[in-house]
């Protein structure tokens, strides 16, 4: 009986494959084509054949063999002959046999620093992303984002074309550092969207939460001694480890305060601390190190109330020297009301209201309404409670908010 192909080794395999063609070839676009055709035949040959010694050699080859058709194709197609001999180099440009080793560097960092070129919009690094170093197919991504197949075809396509008019080398870019924090945040944005959904019908999107956990696995392990590298991955898995608690039996939203944290994942909690207590003392503290800090607070806590709420304040208070985010200030009202009381909180709240790029946030009239409950003024709860649930697109926050809403006493 045919064996079939682990999905997880061809997903792995994938970038490193891209990679390593874009590197040697060029033509990133014609590259992913001939790699998701190579794929498809290691899905065909490998269960009925068996698996090659060095699949990722194999992938490399049948990929360059593939693009080297294609482009030849696409010579004919344009009628360019005249020109093919000023840009195809006699020995490099055909495909190597079979038996010519393959280099065994990994690209994939460079590859991830290309998808995230500054010449793209986040929405179109995060697509191209998921596409090119992540392995989904354009119907999944397209899929997590609940937008047509055509829509998000047409988004990739642009950013690969945006990519070549840039003219972007495959290279390491000079920026590095600065690339690198591009890197990080759509990783994290890939997290977040699967973790907190925006829109739609389900909180959370298991399979985008764990895609954006494993390509934070992937950059730590190709620069292990980057302190926010490791930051970011151990903040996701810190927040990840509350998953199984965060939602109930018909997928209603629970908040932290009441979660059952029994059943938080033990093994991500205790990586995810081993990841930052590694990391802070190696220094210098980036934002992503000082949230994971701070989750690891809140996963280290027995219960809600045994929360070392100064400590989170104090972490935030770090954070916020070094962040301009809305929402790093809005969770900072919430610690501080947590440690000195809600009337304190809503007093750092009408201090950042006015901030046009959280003013319509329903994020904020919700711990608006939660603060003012706490402070007794149900109708004012009541009131931000329903203007919060209007704000947000996502099903189970609306349904999350409503409910507390009616709860919070007579209107």
């Amino acid at each position: 009986m045919a064996e079939p192909v682990p999905e997880e080794l061809l997903r792995e395999l994938a970038p490193q494959v891209l990679g390593a063609l874009v590197r040697r070839y060029g033509h990133f676009d014609t590259a992913e084509d001939a790699v998701q055709e190579a794929l498809l035949t290691a899905a065909r040959q490998w269960p009925e054949q068996g698996r090659p010694d060095n699949p990722r050699a194999w992938l490399i080859t049948v990929a360059s063999r593939r693009l080297t058709d294609l482009l030849r194709s696409e010579q004919a197609r344009q009628r360019r002959e005249d020109t093919v001999s000023q840009w195809v180099l006699p020995d490099d440009w055909l495909a190597p046999p079979a038996d010519k080793p393959v280099e065994a560097s990994d690209d994939t960092l460079i590859l991830l620093f290309l998808c995230c070129h500054p010449s793209l919009s986040p929405a179109s690094q995060i697509a191209l992303t998921l596409r090119a170093v992540g392995g989904l197919t354009t119907t999944e991504i397209a899929r997590a984002f609940l937008v047509p197949e055509a829509t998000m075809t047409r988004r990739i396509t642009r950013a690969k074309q945006s990519v070549k008019n840039a003219g972007a080398r495959f290279s390491l870019p000079p920026d590095r550092d600065e690339r690198l924090e591009a890197v990080l945040k759509v990783i994290y944005l890939i997290f977040n969207e699967g973790y907190a959904s925006t829109t739609g019908p389900h909180l959370q999107r298991v399979e985008l939460a764990a895609e954006g956990i494993r390509l934070a696995r992937m950059v730590h392990a190709l620069l292990p001694d980057d302190s926010e590298v490791t930051g970011l991955l151990a903040l996701m898995l810190l927040t990840d480890a509350r998953r199984p608690a965060r939602t109930g039996a018909n997928g209603e939203l629970i908040p932290m305060a009441e979660q059952d944290r029994s059943l938080w994942f033990r093994a991500g909690l205790d990586e995810g601390v081993a990841l930052i207590t590694d990391a802070l003392p190696r220094g210098p503290v980036g934002a992503y190190q000082l949230q994971a800090a701070i989750a690891a607070v809140h996963g280290e806590a027995a219960s809600w109330s045994d929360t070392d709420w100064p400590q989170i304040v104090a972490l935030y208070e770090v954070l916020l020297q070094l962040s301009d985010n809305p929402m790093v200030a809005l969770n900072h009202v919430v610690a501080v009301a947590m440690a000195q009381g809600p009337e304190r909180g809503l007093e750092l709240l009408g201090e950042i209201e006015g901030d046009e790029r959280i003013a319509h946030d329903h994020r904020l009239h919700a711990v608006r309404a939660h603060l003012l409950e706490m402070s007794g003024d149900t109708v004012g709860a009541r009131t931000a409670y329903e203007l919060a649930a209007t704000l947000t697109t996502s099903v189970p926050q609306q349904r999350y908010l409503n409910g507390k809403a009616a709860g919070a006493g007579p209107g």
